[in-house]
């Protein structure tokens, strides 16, 4: 079996450790299980902390992050109610605030 890629970072530089695939680049760890299965064991959204997110959980964001395109800039300590998650693509959180609808990534939100 082939060591992949990491899945967070895209990094190459990969290493089992027991039931696990390890990325010493930026620190993610997943199950070599879940490589195995593909498609029907979908990794878990974690927030900066490590705490499981789920649809429905209230968040706060952990850095300031500016808008593309505008000028708009999303301060950070900003609560999120209701987010939902949304599979495929980077960004894996949805969210309404009162500056609109935004993609969020989990490692800059953490659980409230």
């Amino acid at each position: 079996m082939s060591i992949p890629a990491c899945p967070q970072c895209a990094s190459e530089n990969t290493y089992p450790d027991g039931e696990v695939f390890i990325c010493p680049d930026c620190g993610h760890e997943w199950l070599q299980q879940a490589q195995v299965d593909g498609d029907e064991a979908e990794a878990p959204v974690l927030d900066a902390n490590g705490s499981r997110l789920a649809d429905g959980d209230s968040v706060v964001l952990i850095k300031d992050l500016k808008v593309k395109g505008s000028s708009t800039v999303l301060k950070v300590g900003s609560k999120v109610k209701s987010i939902r998650l949304v599979a495929g693509g980077d960004h894996e959180v949805d969210c309404r605030m009162d500056a609109g609808n935004f993609m969020l990534k989990a490692c800059f939100l953490r659980k409230a």
